[in-house]
């Protein structure tokens, strides 16, 4: 008999039965396979990252072949796999990509809009444009107030509404914070926010057939009152070339503003320690947001090949997936069935309400 073999006789002889992984591991092999798999060093990014890009994965399949929006998938199947979460090795890897794939996918978003788009569009109905998105983010406060939720929800709720979607609460977010708002409420309400979305992009164009709107009332509606970019833009030219077009320039013009939005409600917000941190220290814009702009300038000054903004547009997809579906992995399921069906007015109400205000601006203006 070798060393090893009566080291391995010994170390089974002091280990207990009951914490054997079952009782046919005669030879403890299984109990040494789990031990050298609990020696994965916990800093370690792979586990999460992989766990992370094979739900992306399976929810672009998905879209792909069944026609679901992409990130209301990522959210579903990520929330599905959020058991996995339940194993620390897979922590550092599923913040990372909820954090910095985010943040990155918001700066390459900016590739996408230039200042001659908003130029574009005119005083009138950018002023428009303004009104209908600060009462949408109004309209989730009051949502979130009716429903016993604290203003956090209503922020998150209507600013995703009123700007871009699922983009803009991401972006929102980061800045939020997860001292301020479970990673379950923010979950819940990127599937809000997508589901609505993805309802709007069938219903609107025909609510504006039906209201008798001209090609540029029914691209401005369209433009102005659906979350997500692509939902907004396919409904748009689902009604006319024309309508397409205007829906493309209103939608964008909400994308651009994601920056000042977001940088206003960094300024706002108190430092999560309620410390009294200095006002040129609030005053200062989170990297991402200043990277935005950064490529909208980059964007407007040069002309940019088109293969390039299509890549660009891509990759911008591909980080946001990852980044919602990890932070989906990172939701826990038994805090967002505790919520139950209030956790989703606040959405409902900046959705119904960002409907209601473009119709009537439209009416009134164009």
């Amino acid at each position: 008999m070798t060393a090893l073999d009566r080291n391995d006789l010994t170390a089974m002889r002091h280990a207990h039965w009951n914490d054997l992984p079952s009782s046919g591991d005669l030879f403890g092999e299984l109990h040494h396979a789990q031990a050298a798999a609990g020696a994965t060093p916990k800093d370690s990014l792979f586990p999460g990252l992989a766990a992370c890009a094979v739900a992306s994965a399976a929810a672009a399949w998905l879209s792909d072949h069944y026609g679901f929006p992409i990130i209301l998938l990522g959210l579903l199947v990520g929330l599905a796999l959020s058991f996995i979460s339940t194993n620390q090795a897979t922590h550092r890897g599923l913040d990372f990509a909820s954090r910095t794939f985010l943040r990155v996918g918001i700066v390459v978003l900016g590739l996408q809009v230039t200042f001659h788009q908003i130029a574009v569009l005119g005083p009138v109905p950018f002023v428009a444009l303004i009104l209908i998105m600060t009462v949408t983010i109004g309209a989730g406060f009051a949502g979130a107030r009716i429903s016993g939720q604290s203003s956090y929800v209503g922020l998150l709720a209507g600013g995703a509404t009123a700007i871009c979607g699922a983009s803009a609460a991401l972006a929102l977010y980061g800045v939020i914070g997860r001292q301020r708002l479970s990673q379950a409420q923010f979950a819940l309400t990127l599937v809000g926010v997508s589901l609505a979305s993805a309802l709007a992009m069938t219903i609107y164009p025909l609510l504006a057939a039906k209201f008798g709107l001209s090609d540029a009332q029914a691209g401005f509606l369209i433009g102005a009152s659906i979350h997500d970019v692509a939902q907004a833009i396919g409904a748009g030219y689902a009604f006319s070339d024309t309508a397409g077009a205007s829906a493309t320039v209103v939608k964008l013009a909400r994308v651009a503003l994601i920056a000042p939005i977001v940088a206003l409600v960094s300024l706002l917000l108190k430092p999560d320690d309620g410390s009294g941190t200095r006002i040129w220290r609030r005053l200062a814009l989170p990297w991402f947001i200043v990277a935005f702009f950064a490529m909208v300038t980059l964007n407007s000054s040069v002309a940019m090949p088109e293969a390039v903004r299509g890549a660009a547009l891509t990759a911008s997809k591909a980080l946001l997936l990852l980044a919602v579906t990890a932070t989906a992995m990172r939701t826990r399921m038994d805090l967002l069935l505790e919520m139950g069906w209030r956790a989703t007015v606040p959405v409902a109400m900046a959705t119904l309400t960002s409907f209601v205000m473009s119709l009537i601006l439209v009416l009134a203006i164009l």
